[in-house]
């Protein structure tokens, strides 16, 4: 979940912008747009829209994906001092899928995920940092198999919008990689010609719609 970078999309009807002033970010310095300060308050992720994923290479030549149907989410941003946003999303392992049926029992089974005992995986947010325009650093814990390590990810507004039923949505692109080694997942297979067949290092992508969880009056 890096998040914040504006990229101009078609809108059904744009958030107009919050006063006359541009705000500044309280870490850095840098200075905001003026309309993220009409988004702040309590968000939660629109799944159907939504799809929180991974990719790792396999046998060094392919890259395989897949991604976790089942999670719950909070969010909270704050347009005006970013440094107080915050993200919370528990994930349901066994809702991985890869598209292969063998595949994901094999990834919820002991030698990855071990869903049995540990069932939820989790990202908890520490810190929010603003680096200018419309782009976010956001560092917290991820957990999986009972074992808590610091992320740091980037995160891209893309943009805002409310849609014909109501709902005030806001985009959001996040993307990190990490090692899965750190957190136990050190099964693999050595391949004859050198080089493993499943990557230690994991990219994360968190594409989200999120909604405002209070809707508009």
């Amino acid at each position: 979940m890096g998040i914040f970078s504006r990229r101009q999309t078609p809108t059904l009807e744009p958030v107009p912008a919050v006063g006359h002033h541009t705000p500044f970010s309280a870490t850095t310095g840098a200075a905001l747009d003026p309309a993220l300060r009409a988004l702040t308050g309590e968000w939660t992720i629109d799944r159907p829209h939504s799809r929180i994923g991974f990719s790792v290479r396999h046998a060094m030549v392919t890259t395989v994906r897949g991604a976790f149907g089942d999670y719950d989410s909070t969010l909270y941003f704050d347009g005006a001092r970013p440094s107080e946003s915050r993200a919370e999303i528990v994930i349901r392992v066994d809702s991985v899928d890869t598209g292969v049926e063998q595949r994901d029992a094999h990834l919820v089974g002991g030698d990855f995920f071990d869903a049995r005992r540990h069932p939820e995986m989790s990202f908890r947010s520490t810190s929010t940092v603003h680096e200018g325009g419309e782009t976010f650093r956001m560092a917290g814990e991820l957990t999986i198999r009972g074992v808590a390590r610091p992320v740091e990810l980037q995160l891209d507004y893309l943009g805002s919008v409310v849609d014909p039923f109501g709902f005030e949505r806001a985009g959001f692109d996040g993307t990190t990689t990490i090692d899965r080694t750190d957190w136990g997942l050190v099964y693999n297979q050595r391949l004859e010609t050198g080089g493993a067949m499943v990557s230690e290092k994991v990219r994360l992508q968190f594409d989200i719609s999120a909604i405002r969880a209070t809707p508009l009056e």
